[in-house]
């Protein structure tokens, strides 16, 4: 190596001086150790400084955390509670109003069919009143001594005053009626339109309870704290509600008294009639039983048949729809299996899916047939049944016609033997008492039955 440089010291010095060159580019500032120790402390001091000051946020942050988590938390349940409240108010009035309703139904309805009876009774004057003026006509076709002034033609003539007289009554009470019938409508508008604001607020609030913070359905809403037009005072809710339920109820108590006025009427005036349709109908009583027990027979068969007929339908009708299910069902396994037969390559495997496709098409087609069978089974029934009612039918109107060869004067009577507005089964809808503290419609009711 002293060879080396000895035999080139101008290349060493060349080397030596560019490194020195190089040296004296880099920065000159140097910093002492105290400096150096100093820095470390001043950092380890700002570490441990925003360490305690980022504990500090945290552990304001839980207590925060934990007093706005009490807070909603009581909020939601003090909310939830109201909302439980609320509830519970509206859902008594809306019992209240339902009650109401079907109270006002119910009267609307017995009073409808109160008034139907009195339409009735003063439809059903029509044929006693023309039996009568054509029993009249038919007496004064008789001749020599029996063409007499009798008792007989006395009590036609008494019941043609009656029954003028009863009709004047019945239809004076239908349109009393009619009119309170407007009434308890009107009333009954009312309850339905508060009842039906009951069911949708209570169902809005019933959805508002069973909202959580979980619930996928909630959002920011604008400005939800307004008060929206229309809105009312709770004062104002509940005098609303009382009022229809008020008007309600007064309507009700009047249709009960007008109810027991047509009650009573129609007693008083079937009792009348029908006593003086007991003085001229004795005799005309006997009638051909055994006539009538065959057609009532077969009447009866006719309406087993006619309702076998009609079940037999509604089979049909379910079989035809079960072979359309089972239909639409086959086409899709036909579809599938077309379907899966589209698979490439290794794919197109018989595997269990295909098995129980396969299965399934069987079944489905030994279905279908096996319903077909039945549905022509019972087709071929329904045409047996339809064809022997039919044969029935015209027994039965040989029957009706056979009736009718009756004696004329016989068969006139017998319209108005028993008047179909009167109900002596049964006491009135509503036993309702009077003024006197007596339920007369009851006593009535009973005098009809005996």
């Amino acid at each position: 190596m002293c060879s080396g440089c000895s035999a080139n010291p101008s290349g060493f010095f060349h080397l030596s001086g560019s490194r020195m060159s190089a040296l004296s580019l880099k920065p000159s500032l140097r910093h002492s150790v105290s400096d150096w120790s100093s820095n470390n402390q001043q950092l380890s001091a700002t570490a441990q400084h925003q360490r305690h000051v980022s504990h500090e946020v945290r552990q304001e942050g839980r207590a925060l955390r934990n007093d706005t988590h009490c807070k909603t938390v009581w909020d939601e349940s003090a909310t939830s509670r109201r909302l439980g409240d609320r509830i519970w108010d509206v859902a008594r009035w809306r019992d209240v109003l339902e009650s109401c309703a079907q109270k006002v139904d119910e009267e609307m309805e017995a009073l409808t069919l109160s008034k139907e009876q009195s339409e009735q009774a003063l439809a059903a004057t029509s044929v006693p009143l023309e039996v009568t003026n054509e029993c009249l006509t038919l007496r004064e076709g008789r001749r020599g001594y029996e063409l007499v002034g009798d008792a007989v033609e006395e009590q036609l003539k008494k019941e043609v005053e009656l029954i003028e007289g009863v009709q004047q009554r019945l239809q004076q009470g239908v349109h009393q009626a009619f009119e309170q019938l407007c009434v308890l409508q009107e009333a009954r508008h009312q309850l339905t339109a508060d009842l039906q604001n009951k069911m949708e607020a209570l169902d809005i609030d019933m959805s508002c309870l069973s909202l959580t913070t979980t619930s996928p359905n909630i959002s920011l809403k604008t400005n939800p704290t307004r008060i929206p037009s229309g809105s009312s005072t709770p004062q104002e809710w509940v005098q609303f509600s009382q009022r229809n339920v008020a008007r309600a109820h007064e309507a009700v108590h009047v249709s009960q008294q007008m109810r027991e006025e047509l009650s009573l009427s129609r007693a008083q005036l079937h009792n009348e009639l029908e006593a003086q349709l007991r003085a001229t109908e004795f005799a005309l009583r006997k009638r051909t039983h055994q006539e009538q027990r065959a057609r009532d027979e077969l009447q009866w068969q006719m309406k087993n048949t006619q309702d076998e007929m009609a079940e037999m339908e509604s089979d049909i009708r379910g079989l035809d729809a079960d072979l359309q299910a089972k239909t639409a069902s086959l086409k899709l396994a036909h579809t599938r299996l077309e379907a899966r037969t589209q698979r490439c390559g290794v794919d197109l495997c018989r595997d269990q899916v295909q098995h129980g496709l396969v299965a399934e098409v069987q079944q489905l087609e030994a279905t279908i047939q096996d319903l077909k069978q039945k549905l022509s089974e019972a087709q071929h029934s329904l045409q047996k049944l339809k064809l022997h009612q039919s044969r029935m039918q015209q027994d039965l109107s040989r029957k009706q016609e056979a009736l009718t060869l009756e004696q004329r004067s016989i068969h006139t009577r017998t319209r108005i033997a028993s008047p179909s507005w009167s109900d002596r089964t049964a006491p009135p809808l509503v036993p309702l008492m009077n003024s006197s503290g007596r339920s007369d419609l009851q006593l009535l009711a009973r005098s009809l039955t005996y």
